[in-house]
């Protein structure tokens, strides 16, 4: 049975699961839909199409689904997709999608937005990934799985991470970062390997050609696309073949620090 607060506003029409919980001053759509065993927490405000999965937990103060910052956006129907057992922290504010960007803002399970997060519309997130305090992510970013982003770190609207990324604190990323690998700085540039990231998801005998891989793609100076290319054809490696897709396929660039010499 749903536990609701009398001092809670939940709109005609709203679809609340089994077990939820929904805490005093918090604010519920009629549109929005919440999932089984998820906790609304006091002062949070749900609004618009919003889809929020089993098992979540919405601190206070957090605004999820509340209308694009987007100067183009006029009152289109718009969604936003969270799945299941997210934990979406203080002051933390998500949008939904807009028209011109397919209308659906897409959160997977089982990842943590810290205090004052911001995810702004049409960006896709996949599951398990980290953001901590203030990170910001504009329009139309895609985010893999296992990612990690650093503390006050802005992400460029349309920017691309893959698969165990890691995203250092206080970095802002313009360009695409490949998978398993690790940004910082302003710019933020490639540093190496989210080593920890793979240690703690892959077997060593899975790291090793990444590793391998990366020196290839990164420090030897050969032409990047061209080096992802004869890789793409020639390795084994399902995660190697995964980073050279990504290479190949990205629109910003990769943001790296040029080498001159083959050493």
């Amino acid at each position: 049975m749903a536990k609701i607060s009398p001092l809670a506003v939940i709109e005609d029409g709203a679809q609340l699961g089994e077990d939820v919980v929904v805490e005093p001053f918090a604010w519920i759509s009629s549109k929005a839909k919440i999932g089984d065993r998820t906790t609304i927490g006091q002062g949070a405000r749900i609004d618009g199409d919003t889809t929020i999965g089993s098992d979540c937990r919405i601190f206070s103060h957090a605004v999820v689904g509340s209308i694009p910052q987007d100067l183009k956006f006029h009152g289109e129907d718009v969604q936003l997709i969270i799945g299941d057992r997210n934990t979406i922290r203080e002051f933390t504010l998500i949008n939904p999608g807009t028209e011109g960007g397919g209308g659906i803002t897409k959160i997977g399970d089982d990842n943590l937005f810290m205090g004052y997060v911001h995810v702004a519309h049409d960006c896709i997130i996949g599951n398990r990934c980290i953001f901590a305090n203030a990170a910001t992510l504009a329009g139309h970013v895609e985010v893999g799985d296992g990612v990690v982003v650093g503390g006050l770190t802005p992400i460029h609207q349309f920017v691309k991470i893959g698969d165990l990324a890691m995203i250092a604190g206080a970095s802002a990323l313009s360009q695409d970062v490949p998978p398993y690998c690790l940004a910082e700085g302003n710019r933020a540039v490639l540093r190496g390997l989210n080593l920890t990231g793979l240690r703690r998801a892959l077997p060593r005998e899975a790291i090793d050609p990444i590793r391998s891989a990366y020196k290839e793609l990164f420090e030897r100076g050969k032409p990047l696309k061209e080096t992802a290319e004869r890789l793409l054809d020639t390795s084994e490696s399902e995660e190697v073949k995964k980073m050279c897709r990504f290479i190949l396929e990205t629109k910003r660039g990769i943001p790296f620090e040029r080498k001159i010499n083959d050493q």
